[in-house]
C-alpha cells in the first residue's frame, strides 16, 4: 500500500480516525496492556515444592500424595507450607482463612490454627533453584509460599508422630 491509500477522504490517516472524539464506541480510559485481575492460585507451585525439595524421593512419595490429594479437595486458591524453623523442615500445608485471616491447617502438623500474627518468618519458593528463601515482610500475601512460627508453639503435642527416614532432614508423618 502506498501512503495515500492509509488516509481517508477527509484526509485522517486510518489509525488517526478512532480517536478524534466521534466515534460512537465507550471511550477507554485504561492502558492498553490492562489484564482484569484474577484470583492466581499458587497450587502448581506448592505442589512443586513438595515434589522436588519439601517431600522428594520415593520414601516421601505417600506422604506427598496425601497431601496433594487434600489440595486438590480443598477449594482454596493459596496454600502455605509451614516449616519447623529456618532450616525449612516439612511440617505441615495450610490454607488461609479470608474472614479471619487465620491460617488453618488443611494436612500434616502443627497447630490446627495460626493466627497471622503468630507467623514468624516467610519464604518464597524458588522453582528453577528448587529452594526456599526468606523474604523480608511482616503481612502474609500471594507472594508468601512458607513460614514458620516461634518455637514456643510446638510444645504441648498434639498431632501425629514424625521420624525422619532419609538423612535429609525430611520428615515422614506416621499415624
Amino acid at each position: 500500500m502506498t501512503p495515500s491509500k492509509l488516509t481517508n477522504p477527509n484526509g485522517d490517516k486510518e489509525w488517526d480516525t478512532g480517536s478524534n472524539g466521534t466515534s460512537p464506541a465507550p471511550e477507554y480510559t485504561g492502558p492498553k496492556l490492562f489484564k482484569e485481575p484474577s484470583f492466581k492460585s499458587n497450587k502448581f507451585i506448592i505442589h512443586n515444592a513438595l515434589s522436588r525439595c519439601c517431600l522428594a524421593g520415593k520414601v516421601n512419595e505417600t506422604q506427598k500424595n496425601k497431601i496433594v490429594e487434600e489440595m486438590e479437595k480443598s477449594d482454596a486458591n493459596h496454600f502455605l507450607i509451614l516449616f519447623r524453623d529456618a532450616s525449612c523442615q516439612f511440617r505441615g500445608v495450610y490454607t488461609m482463612n479470608s474472614d479471619s485471616q487465620e491460617l488453618v491447617r488443611l494436612a500434616g502438623v502443627g497447630p490446627r490454627t495460626i493466627g497471622s500474627t503468630q507467623v514468624e518468618s516467610m519464604f518464597k519458593y524458588s522453582s528453577d533453584r528448587k529452594q526456599f528463601s526468606t523474604i523480608p515482610s511482616k503481612t502474609m500475601g500471594m507472594s508468601v509460599d512458607a513460614f514458620t512460627i516461634p518455637s514456643h508453639l510446638w510444645q504441648g503435642g498434639g498431632g501425629g508422630r514424625v521420624r525422619f527416614k532419609n538423612g535429609c532432614g525430611n520428615p515422614v508423618l506416621q499415624g
